[in-house]
């Protein structure tokens, strides 16, 4: 197909289509959405705790996380308990289960079937890399993007340049899309907190009040955890074990 860049080894393309043209055909999927998801599961899931995700913040949510004995997360502007903050994940305990509505970062993730699927951000991104390439050769990064009031793809600078860090790390023939990234990344890497304050996510943040998510989002390579996706949650790669034997959070 003319999409799905199968004639190279590294692949980049944005969203839900590029899950859909990509992971059939990938080793390796990485999901990247930095403002808020993936730095969210690397914060969580380094600190042992165990991630589901799912798509909607609806009352299904709340019977999900019932089934698999979870803490639901709750909305980023509560004042307690866990959100899509990586502020309040960083003392999470080890052990705790928490179901993750996300319209992006969950959404791709619940759609990459069978191919082994990890979540990268600055913060990972070559324990990312290192870990995709022994997967094997075909590797696809997915920018998730943000969403317009319409529910359209609003590509996302922060997304781009996190996944091109990414990318940076990997060997192999690279797409245009891939090399694209990967430039992104090399304009920007000089002052990555900067430029995520100033663009237009960040301000977004910012104005809520959030600008420590920003910049928790903006540490560059400052951690060797790989989220890795088994069956249906996030766990640390590195402390890969069923969920059963963890006592749930509550």
């Amino acid at each position: 197909m003319i999409y799905n860049q199968a004639e190279f080894d590294i692949r980049c393309e944005w969203g839900i289509q590029g899950v859909s043209q990509l992971a059939p055909i990938s080793d390796v999927i990485v999901i990247v959405d930095i403002l808020s998801f993936s730095t969210s599961v690397e914060i969580a899931t380094n600190n042992g705790a165990i991630i589901y995700p799912y798509r909607w913040r609806d009352d299904s949510a709340v019977e999900y996380a019932k089934s698999v004995q979870a803490e639901l997360l709750r909305g980023r502007l509560s004042q307690e308990g866990y959100s899509l903050s990586p502020a309040s994940l960083t003392k999470i305990p080890a052990g705790t289960k928490l179901v993750v509505p996300s319209p992006n970062g969950s959404t791709l993730t619940l759609l990459t079937g069978k191919t082994p699927t990890i979540a990268g951000s600055l913060r990972n991104c070559e324990a990312v890399a290192k870990f995709a390439q022994r997967q094997g050769n075909r590797i696809a990064v997915i920018p998730a993007g943000e969403k317009w009031e319409d529910d359209t793809l609003r590509p996302a600078f922060e997304d781009l340049v996190g996944a091109g860090a990414i990318l940076s790390f990997l060997n192999g023939s690279f797409s245009p899309e891939a090399e694209t990234a990967v430039a992104a990344f090399h304009t920007f890497k000089k002052d990555l907190l900067g430029y995520l304050k100033k663009c237009s996510s960040g301000k977004e943040l910012i104005a809520k009040g959030f600008e420590l998510d920003v910049e928790l989002a903006a540490a560059f390579n400052v951690s060797d955890c790989v989220p890795l996706l088994i069956e249906n949650f996030y766990i640390n790669s590195k402390k890969e074990r069923s969920p059963a034997s963890d006592s749930p959070n509550t």
